[in-house]
């Protein structure tokens, strides 16, 4: 009897096992203020990660990404490297929470970079490119984590710093700007060089996109944004990338958790019309590429100095020259006098 009840018990084990691996059951998120969510494990980045259990259908890896037991490392910290994580499975939830274990850290001290990016995108693999590693022209929603300032004008802000954009194919990132000319929201964040662990948790929840991030080691969450109107579809894949230049440094992350949210009170859901919709977002609207006025600008400005200095010049040169004509005339009435 002893047997067979351990064998019954052995077996009720398994089975939970086995329905949580393939989430029917789920254990509740942390995340704050939500209550009914669940873990979507197929979304999931959850350690220990090793090479084997990374090479499967539900993730891709390219470029210079590390997997090791405790990470997954999108660069390590050396000059002109990127790397890029891809979820090969869509997202079919309409409601969704990421929470996110995140380092990034290297050897520099005041210069280091580039930053790394989240995304929800429309291509099931991501491409190499200029925007954190990934193809610019992406449809769908990024979040960036940019820890490099190439833009000290117009709309320019510390760093590092997050931000979310929203595209649907027609624009285009700007990195000479930081992006700052189509950016949905964004926020200054301490998340670099921290010894203690980072966090940031994404909830897209009846079209409201929300950004909170726990960054200074207190378990407690800061906001860093919230837009209304946010438009996103269903069937997206998730992804990771980053990238390094002439500076560098570890983009590392620890842990990825997805959740599905049930949907809020008055929310109305139809799969085929949520997959056909187009990315699109109410709040800050597109702004002008601020870099060429400036260049115009600071070139007009540098020619206007130089033209003042020029003249300048020529006024102080005028006024020498008269000086020493009237000196030289009352040198020469002196001597007169003193020869008559």
């Amino acid at each position: 009897q002893r047997r067979v009840r351990g064998q019954v018990t052995s077996m009720k084990m398994l089975i939970v096992l086995l329905l949580a691996v393939l989430g029917v059951v789920y254990p509740k998120t942390p995340l704050p203020m939500e209550k009914k969510v669940y873990i979507r494990r197929e979304h999931s980045l959850i350690k220990p990660y090793s090479s084997l259990n990374m090479d499967t259908p539900l993730w891709d890896y390219s470029g210079s990404t590390i997997v090791s037991n405790n990470e997954v490392r999108l660069t390590p910290d050396h000059q002109s490297k990127n790397g890029r994580v891809w979820n090969t499975i869509p997202l079919m939830s309409r409601n969704w929470e990421i929470l996110m274990e995140f380092k990034v850290h290297g050897s520099g001290r005041t210069l280091y970079g580039d930053g790394f990016a989240l995304w929800y995108s429309q291509d099931r693999h991501l491409q190499e490119g200029p925007v954190f590693g990934a193809k610019n022209g992406f449809t769908g929603l990024g979040i960036f984590f940019d820890t490099y300032s190439n833009h000290n004008g117009e709309h320019s802000h510390g760093h590092p710093y997050i931000s979310a954009v929203v595209h649907n194919g027609t624009q285009m990132y700007d990195h000479d700007t930081d992006g700052t000319h189509n950016e949905l929201a964004g926020c200054q964040s301490s998340f670099r060089g921290q010894k203690h662990d980072t966090f940031i948790s994404i909830k897209y929840i009846n079209n409201i996109l929300s950004v909170h991030t726990d960054v200074r080691g207190k378990n407690k969450w800061t906001k860093c944004f919230e837009e209304k109107n946010v438009v996103l579809p269903i069937g997206y894949h998730l992804g990771l990338s980053a990238s390094t230049g002439q500076l560098a440094d570890n983009h590392d992350v620890m842990m990825l958790k997805t959740y599905e949210v049930d949907l809020v009170e008055g929310q109305t859901f139809n799969q085929e019309e949520a997959l056909k919709l187009v990315p699109s977002a109410e709040g800050e609207p597109d702004r002008p590429h601020v870099h060429a006025t400036k260049s115009t600008s600071k070139g007009s400005g540098v020619l206007a100095t130089i033209f003042y200095i020029f003249i300048g010049l020529v006024l102080v040169l005028a006024a020498v020259g008269i000086g020493i004509v009237v000196w030289q005339r009352h040198t020469e009435n002196k001597r007169r006098k003193r020869f008559y």
